[in-house]
């Protein structure tokens, strides 16, 4: 079965946070999003790797290298 699509609704709930934060991460923090015409969707997979990753961290900015 492949995994559905979720909305912002949805992946906001999930990560217990605001829309707000969502669209804040997806702009700042390159959140795993898609977009799909005027809406953006999301993988619930690709979104909780990604905070794995610490990508929802306070300091993290995927443009720089993280230290060795």
């Amino acid at each position: 079965m492949t995994e559905p699509w979720v909305s912002v609704e949805q992946i906001a709930e999930h990560l217990g946070v605001t829309r707000d934060s969502i669209y804040r991460w997806i702009d700042r923090k390159h959140l795993p999003a898609h977009r799909v015409g005027w809406l953006w969707k999301f993988k619930t997979s690709e979104v909780d790797e990604w905070v794995r990753a610490g990508g929802a961290e306070e300091n993290f900015r995927p443009d720089e290298k993280s230290p060795d």
